[in-house]
């Protein structure tokens, strides 16, 4: 029985050990665990934030083609009213299946400014499906969905910890210097 005792100090030692190890790898699987989670779901969340942009993008572009037929715009391809409404009602649908999978996984702030961006959208597609001929208006629209992709964006890179971006403002005139 001594030589039990004797030995016990150590056989508790390697079962204290033990346990611990056991401990930490359950501890450090599940801190890993969750770490791949999280950037799983980043990753979904900006692939879901790119498509919508993509999406609204389709319909702005289209936008410009028909204001530029109309005499709003200088986009170098006019596209008539009655050409661009089919492609219109097709860049409609893709968004609206980009616009739940946001609401479903996008976070308050981006998608309050997706909210914003596409308004401006609709009312890009309202004015152009009018027919209407201001310029200024339309100019005033345009700073209106710039503003808007600029706080879509703004709200993304915040919600996914990314660096701020460029504002994406292209200068529009010819371009000096050289």
């Amino acid at each position: 029985m001594t030589a039990f005792l004797q030995q016990l100090p150590a056989l508790i030692g390697v079962v204290v050990g033990a346990l611990g190890s056991y401990l930490a790898i359950v501890r450090s699987d599940g801190a890993r665990f969750r770490r791949e989670t999280a950037a799983r779901w980043e990753e979904r969340r900006l692939s879901v934030y790119g498509e919508y942009a993509r999406a609204l993008k389709r319909s702005v572009n289209l936008t410009y083609r028909v204001a530029s037929h109309l005499g709003n715009d200088p986009h170098p391809h006019p596209l008539s009213p009655a050409l661009a409404e089919p492609l219109l009602a097709e860049a409609t649908d893709g968004r609206d299946p980009a616009g739940e999978a946001l609401i479903m996984l996008g976070s308050r702030e981006v998608v309050e400014r997706a909210r914003v961006w596409v308004t401006t959208v609709m009312d890009m597609e309202r004015f152009m499906r009018e027919g209407t001929h201001d310029p200024q208006a339309w100019q005033a629209l345009l700073e209106r969905q710039r503003a808007g992709r600029e706080g879509y964006y703004a709200a993304v890179r915040e919600d996914l910890a990314l660096p701020p971006g460029h504002p994406a403002r292209w200068p529009t005139g010819p371009v000096s210097g050289a």
